[in-house]
């Protein structure tokens, strides 16, 4: 149920920073002049130098951090860092440095393994107004007042007129121990961020509020604007983002937030473990990776797992949240999280949320602490276009130990009111004797229609439509109209042989649990091009998809 995850305004400039930009020296400290001519330039820094080199090569580096920022970075510059070194301090680019797409500015290692950026008490590497830059293969470590006050790594856009910048690369970097691991954002007063952002292999953990963040300004639905475009993220893991208990007003414990972004991508990426300690009385918690305020992100070969909550609200895997459009959450695997597995809600009704796809994708034995969630949960005000086709979803409450505790079971899938254009097609829900659906009331198929989905229980069969109760998938589609088509019943009960029913979740849950491992398959309800999705090419694992799908999130693997 959250906002936003705008985080507060954090320091990023060192002090021999903040003295050159006020126009005085640094008292002891030699300040030499950009070298003669054109450049580009090659800087080094190693803890065996001296601040008296012109640290343009490895055997004359100048010492400290304080040093490089008194240098201007033009187009094709290096900050070179000895590797396997820690430097105190911090670097910063401000505008009228750094480079451009075709000549960045780089922030780099060189020799044996990485350097060590250790800021105090702020930020580790700020980039201010500019963009052309690169930072690759280095280490951020912040302290106990940088925990509260500092990014590992900071992009800031306050330009106006909605100048966006261009080309950020940031590869092979580790930031913890900061209020933010990594974070992009728009400033107050800005309408604009940044564009063609790659991050990958990043490791961003046991931070404060977040692992990885991104942000713009208020979002207005009848001028919709992101901040960000062109963004790719790739094997990023965000984990142990512990959240700040004293946080009341906002979420923080988040693995991955993407927020006021366009065209947009995370693959191959985990989120895991984060938010145990988050607010016990916000309004709204944490999730694994989740989207606000975007449009046309993808989602897709993710794992998120274990993520938690203080409170009573979200502290799920994956979550498409406030006015969130033309976006596709696909091939991601949820297991163990407080909350759902995948959340699909809006909170604010502007209409803006609108034409999403959840398809593809596994949860198992998720909402453990709040069970009034389920596997996959879809609500919100003025939501509509929504189409979950091809999911997998295994809820086992007898390994949750809160909602026995409460009698309350999650469900494999619950929806609730505010939506129109929902589509629920060739999905498998399945429990060890929990609801397999609850809804809060009982839909028309002209606003929430379901099709060929599978509803399998070891226990109890048990379907909640409104007020109602059900226990069995005959009286239920007399009574609700769904699961037809053209007069002619779809969906089954069948049992749909998955190994997750029971086996243990385990660290490290295998998704091959998650597949039938018996006959069942083809004939299971009218196919997917029966209901006009779009399935793609493949599914979860890759296999081809064929022209008559299997339902569920695996095909068989006679389908290559």
């Amino acid at each position: 149920m959250k906002r936003s995850a705008v985080p507060k305004a954090t320091a990023g400039v060192s002090v021999a920073a903040l003295l050159l930009l006020a126009g005085c020296d640094v008292p002891g400290v030699y300040r030499p002049a950009r070298p003669a001519g054109d450049g580009p330039y090659v800087f080094h820094v190693s803890p065996d130098g001296d601040d008296k080199n012109d640290g343009l090569s490895p055997e004359k580096p100048w010492r400290t951090l304080d040093q490089a920022n008194r240098v201007r970075f033009r187009p094709g510059d290096r900050l070179r860092l000895k590797g396997g070194e820690r430097f105190r301090g911090s670097v910063t680019l401000d505008k009228g440095e750094a480079g451009s797409p075709g000549r960045p500015v780089v922030i780099e290692s060189y020799g044996t393994g990485r350097a060590t950026i250790a800021p105090r008490g702020t930020s580790g590497i700020t980039v201010r107004d500019t963009a052309g830059v690169e930072v690759r293969n280095v280490s951020l470590v912040g302290d106990a007042k940088a925990l509260r006050e500092g990014v590992g790594i900071a992009f800031r856009n306050s330009l106006p007129g909605g100048r966006r910048l261009d080309h950020v690369r940031i590869t092979d970097v580790e930031a913890r121990g900061f209020q933010n691991g990594i974070s992009v954002g728009a400033e107050k007063g800005a309408t604009a961020g940044f564009g063609d952002v790659r991050i990958s292999g990043v490791s961003v953990h046991h931070n404060l509020e977040s692992g990885l963040v991104f942000y713009g300004p208020d979002f207005e639905a009848g001028r919709p604007a992101y901040a960000h475009t062109g963004l790719r993220i790739d094997r990023a893991e965000a984990y142990a983002n512990t959240g700040d208990p004293k946080s009341d007003r906002r979420n923080t414990g988040s693995g991955i937030v993407l927020g006021s972004v366009r065209d947009a991508k995370v693959t191959r990426s985990i989120a895991h473990d984060n938010g145990a300690k988050s607010s016990a009385v916000a309004e709204e918690g944490p999730e694994g990776i989740w989207v606000y305020d975007s449009t046309r992100v993808v989602l897709e070969n993710n794992r998120s797992y274990r993520n938690r909550t203080g409170s009573r609200v979200d502290g799920g895997g994956f979550g498409l949240d406030n006015n969130v459009s033309s976006s596709v959450v696909q091939y991601n695997l949820a297991y163990g999280n407080d909350g759902p597995g995948f959340l699909v809600y809006s909170g604010q009704p502007t209409g803006a949320h609108k034409n999403n796809v959840v398809r593809f994708n596994m949860s198992w034995d998720d909402a453990r602490k709040l069970p009034e969630y389920g596997g996959i949960v879809a609500y919100g005000a003025r939501l509509k276009n929504l189409d979950i086709y091809h999911n997998t979803v295994v809820m086992r409450t007898n390994s949750l130990a809160s909602a026995d505790e409460a009698g309350v079971r999650p469900p494999a899938l619950r929806l609730r009111d505010g939506m129109s254009g929902v589509r629920v097609r060739n999905n498998i829900f399945a429990t060890d004797g929990g609801p397999l659906l609850l809804t809060e009331s009982p839909y028309r198929p002209g606003t929430v229609r379901l099709q060929g989905n599978v509803y399998y229980s070891t226990g109890r069969w048990s379907l909640g439509w409104g007020a109602d109760s059900f226990t069995a998938l005959d009286g239920w589609r007399g009574s609700s109209l769904q699961e037809t088509l053209d007069a002619e019943p779809t969906g089954s009960s069948q049992d749909p042989c998955l190994p997750a029913l029971t086996v243990p979740l385990a660290d490290g849950a295998d998704a091959r649990n998650l597949v039938p491992n018996c006959a069942f398959a083809a004939a299971m309800g009218p196919g997917p091009q029966a209901g006009g999705e779009d399935v793609g090419p493949v599914d979860y694992f890759g296999h081809r998809v064929p022209q008559a799908p299997a339902v569920g999130a695996a095909q068989p693997r006679t389908a290559d």
